[in-house]
């Protein structure tokens, strides 16, 4: 393993960190990082402007990369490899980390590594665990995507299930939008929550108890909206019956997935939503029923970040991997290219 610069710019964090792959602890794992949050740019819109989000990465990018090697107490000429996001994500963002890697790259005559941002979810639990072995069985729920992943090995991945329309820390922002809880929402839904009563809202749990254990959050957020709308319900049981319903779906989802699979070490989850308390909690004791240990990066690492990226390129550069410097930026770029096409579903699946 090995000393890896990584940056991350996929969405609406600008990323750094430096990561040494042979370091025995976390804490010693993870040298430096900083994230550039652009939350206060996109409040006033409800969500992620993207030109809005590529002008902040190209402003602070180079500064971050500087500081960061700063912290670490090293040098561009002390780093192994440089590993950057290359996708999938917002294609402006995505290039301005990805350029930035590349002239990175070529100034320290350092190789590249262009890694999928997904990948890095997915191998995130191993940068707070790498006793984690292969194959496990992943649950990827973030903002943008919603999939169960058979992980056989770096690199090699088989879908099981994927969303039809909305990611579910997609569903979450939209229903702290409906709610008026402001922006980022995952994070003011689960807080609300904590305070309401989660049956007191009848909602539906959409594909509960289907063969294919595909995920799908649009009519629950439709019927979110419904319930608000009818002004019956405070916002404190909206927001917990809502999150009680997206639950309930994906421990469905999730237990019917485990008949589709092989053996495996463990149930992960990873992923901005794998932050919530509430949806780990559903899932330790999802995986006690097949005498499985609940796996999940601690919090922090959950969301976007730089050394989820670092450690892909670290557990890359291991074997032997590496990219030219005209590799592409991408904004979709699934880990089983081979999955077949899912009825219904949109360019997230």
């Amino acid at each position: 393993m090995a000393v890896i610069l990584g940056i991350e710019s996929s969405c609406d964090e600008t990323a750094v960190a430096v990561i040494d792959g042979a370091a025995p602890t976390l804490e010693q794992r993870i040298v430096a990082q900083r994230i550039a949050s652009q939350d206060e740019a996109h409040r006033p819109y409800g969500g992620v402007v993207p030109e809005i989000a590529a002008r902040a990465h190209v402003e602070v990018i180079a500064p971050m990369v500087a500081a960061t090697l700063a912290d670490a107490g090293i040098r561009l000429d002390n780093v192994d490899a440089i590993a950057a996001t290359a996708g999938p994500g917002l294609i402006g963002g995505v290039m301005v980390g990805l350029v930035t890697g590349k002239a990175l790259a070529m100034a320290a005559g350092k190789p590249l590594l262009a890694i999928n941002h997904l990948e890095g979810h997915a191998l995130s639990p191993r940068l707070a665990d790498p006793a984690l072995l292969y194959p496990y069985l992943l649950l990827l729920v973030s903002g943008g995507h919603c999939q169960i992943l058979e992980v056989r090995a770096l690199g090699e991945y088989r879908r099981l299930a994927t969303t039809i329309d909305d990611a579910l820390g997609e569903a979450f922002d939209k229903t702290a939008k409906i709610l008026g809880l402001g922006y980022p929402g995952g994070p003011a839904v689960e807080r609300l929550a904590r305070a309401g009563n989660d049956r007191a809202v009848p909602l539906p749990r959409p594909l509960l108890g289907t063969a294919e254990p595909h995920f799908s959050f649009a009519g629950l957020k439709s019927a979110v909206m419904r319930a608000h709308q009818a002004g019956l319900h405070s916002q404190e049981d909206l927001a917990a019956s809502f999150q009680r319903a997206a639950i309930d779906c994906v421990v469905d989802r999730t237990r019917r997935a485990f008949a589709l699979c092989g053996p495996v070490t463990a149930l992960v989850v990873a992923g901005g939503v794998a932050a919530n308390a509430a949806v780990r909690s559903a899932l330790q004791t999802l995986a006690a029923e097949f005498d499985l240990s609940l796996v999940a990066p601690p919090p922090a690492l959950c969301t976007d970040n730089a050394a989820m990226i670092g450690w892909a390129g670290a557990e890359r550069f291991a074997m032997g991997y590496s990219d030219s410097l005209d590799v592409a930026a991408r904004p979709r770029w699934p880990l089983d290219a081979g999955a077949m096409p899912v009825r219904g579903a949109g360019v997230k699946a």
